[in-house]
């Protein structure tokens, strides 16, 4: 007897175009380790809202990103293993095979895609933040110029920081341990994605933050988010890209936005366009791409 999860891969490779019992058609590396394994394993955040929960009953991590990553899981017909990943592991934990995807907030960035892969769909748009002490007089990415900025370690960020705005670029583990080097003066500006920062200024613990705000509402290099593969993994990609569209078009994507606080401007704007059959293609779709061209050629 054929068993659930291999049955549902197999429905998934007869949707990819790929007949599962022929022998010369495989899926590639990633669903047969899933299908072996009877288990989908992702690389999600840690605890950081609005895109991570803390469970604290159990423990484990939840939210935004779980519940995607549980959509992917339900349409392969297996469980889902969840994997707290940091910046400094996220990668390492992918290419080892610890981990089948990354949905970690993740942006596209050139450096990144020639080492991954990637669903071409994003599911958002995202720049960075600078959280400020209000009393620093830094009120644009300019004033940085000369200051300490903290990012976490292997940041998108940390180069048009240094090299756009002349600020002094600390690496450190995490955005905790960022927020932490803020409130004790290590450094001016602590940069991260705009949405983790502007959920300590507006939810549940934003007294501890009342001296502290958004530099400028201006995002650093707004840049596609998208989720992650190894290398080559071009059935998987098909799958995962698919299951992004669903998303946009069902209005999914946008409800779980809403339901977890994590800015949907852009996300609705997605839905809408998803409605007509139109959908963003990372990187071309966006500025990013053409500004990281453009600095490819410079001398």
């Amino acid at each position: 007897m054929i068993s659930r999860p291999a049955r549902s891969l197999a429905l998934v490779l007869a949707a990819l175009g790929l007949a599962a019992t022929a022998p010369s058609a495989r899926a590639d590396a990633t669903l047969d380790k899933i299908k072996e394994r009877g288990k989908l394993s992702v690389g999600i955040d840690g605890a950081s809202p609005p895109f991570g929960v803390l469970d604290t009953a159990t423990g484990k991590v939840g939210g935004y990103q779980t519940d995607l990553a549980a959509d992917l899981a339900r349409r392969l017909g297996v469980p889902l293993e969840t994997v707290t990943v940091t910046a400094a592991t996220r990668v390492q934990f992918l290419q080892t095979g610890k981990v089948d995807l990354l949905i970690a907030n993740i942006q596209w960035t050139q450096e990144r895609s020639e080492i991954l892969s990637f669903a071409p769909t994003p599911y958002d748009l995202i720049g960075g933040g600078a959280l400020v002490a209000r009393a620093s007089g830094i009120r644009s990415w300019e004033d940085l110029r000369g200051k300490v900025a903290c990012v976490s370690q292997g940041s998108n960020f940390a180069k048009p920081l240094a090299e756009r705005y002349g600020a002094v670029v600390k690496g450190l583990r995490g955005i905790p341990e960022s927020l932490l080097a803020l409130k004790g003066g290590t450094c001016a500006a602590s940069v991260h994605i705009q949405p983790a920062l502007y959920e300590k200024l507006h939810g549940p613990h934003a007294a501890e933050w009342k001296d502290f705000t958004l530099a400028t509402e201006e995002q650093l290099i707004p840049s596609p988010t998208v989720v992650w593969t190894r290398r080559g993994e071009t059935d998987t990609l098909a799958f995962v890209d698919q299951a992004i569209r669903d998303w946009h078009r069902s209005g999914l994507l946008l409800g779980a936005a809403r339901k977890y606080g994590v800015p949907d401007a852009w996300i609705a704007q997605r839905h809408e366009r998803a409605q007509q059959g139109r959908f963003d293609k990372a990187p071309h779709d966006f500025a990013v791409y053409a500004e990281a061209q453009a600095s490819a050629k410079k001398p």
